[in-house]
């Protein structure tokens, strides 16, 4: 009887950890090493479609800049499509500054490093995040 009860507890104890390492998802550490200046922070969204350009992403993070250089990391990151969108935050207002003819005061990037000259699109800032932890650059 104590046997059972052992090879039962075992048991659960290895479904218990294996659902727990897999529902704690993944991460993906994002790098920009040429920031023109370390003034204010840096500020990252990771987005989906929906939340893309309309407000907050689904995770955010910021970071202050050191000799022109961060690393951030989103963790806890499901398997799907994202776009990763930054913004050198150089005044702290948590917004993007815009020149009085539209053009941005603040650097900004996004994943894929896209060169567009409207404003940004989901289409060619997405990828798809797998089951695995991901590094990317993204160049301002």
């Amino acid at each position: 009887m104590k046997t059972l009860s052992l090879i039962i507890s075992l048991l659960f104890t290895i479904t218990l950890t294996q659902a727990q390492e897999n529902s704690e998802g993944k991460t993906i550490t994002v790098t920009i090493q040429n920031i023109k200046n370390n003034k204010g922070n840096v500020v990252l969204s990771l987005h989906t479609e929906n939340t893309f350009m309309k407000g907050p992403g689904i995770k955010n993070v910021q970071s202050k800049i050191v000799d022109g250089k961060i690393t951030v990391t989103f963790k806890n990151v499901e398997p799907g499509t994202y776009a990763i969108m930054a913004l050198h935050d150089e005044n702290e207002n948590n917004r993007m500054d815009f020149e009085d003819n539209g053009m941005p005061k603040e650097s900004y990037g996004m994943s894929n490093n896209p060169m567009s000259f409207g404003p940004p699109e989901f289409a060619s800032a997405k990828f798809e995040f797998k089951a695995e932890d991901l590094d990317m650059n993204i160049i301002f």
